[in-house]
C-alpha cells in the first residue's frame, strides 16, 4: 500500500470511541466519562480543568488544590466500530460507561461521579 492510500484510509477512519477516567493521584478518587472521540473529550476535560471551568465542581476543587501533575487521564476501554457506518454509538457508549461505573464505584470517597 502506498502513502496516498494509507492517508486516505487514515482520513476515513473514525476517531477512537471509549471510556476514560481522570484519577487523582493524591487521594485515589476517579471520574469516569465516555465519548465518541475519547481522546478529544479527554483533552477537553483537561483544558476545562486547567481553565477552572470543568462542570464537575468537586473534581475542579481537587484539581485546583492538588495541581495538574497529580491527575492522570487514562483510557479504560475502547468501543470498536461496526461495519455499518450509520450506526449511532451513543447508547453503546453509555452502556459501556455504566459498566465501568458499576465496576469501579466512583462515588463518595472513591470518586467524583
Amino acid at each position: 500500500m502506498n502513502k496516498k492510500e494509507l492517508k486516505k484510509q487514515y482520513a476515513g477512519a473514525p476517531p477512537p470511541m471509549g471510556v476514560y477516567q481522570i484519577r487523582n493521584l493524591v487521594n485515589g478518587k476517579i471520574f469516569i466519562e465516555s465519548g465518541l472521540n475519547v481522546n478529544g473529550i479527554m483533552n477537553s476535560s483537561n483544558f476545562q480543568l486547567s481553565a477552572g471551568t470543568h462542570f464537575n465542581k468537586a473534581l475542579q476543587e481537587d484539581y485546583n488544590k492538588y495541581g495538574q501533575d497529580n491527575f492522570a487521564f487514562e483510557i479504560l476501554d475502547y468501543l470498536k466500530p461496526k461495519d455499518d457506518e450509520k450506526t449511532d454509538y451513543r447508547e453503546d457508549l453509555k452502556l459501556l460507561e455504566e459498566m465501568w461505573i458499576e465496576k469501579l464505584q466512583p462515588f463518595g470517597d472513591k470518586g467524583y461521579n
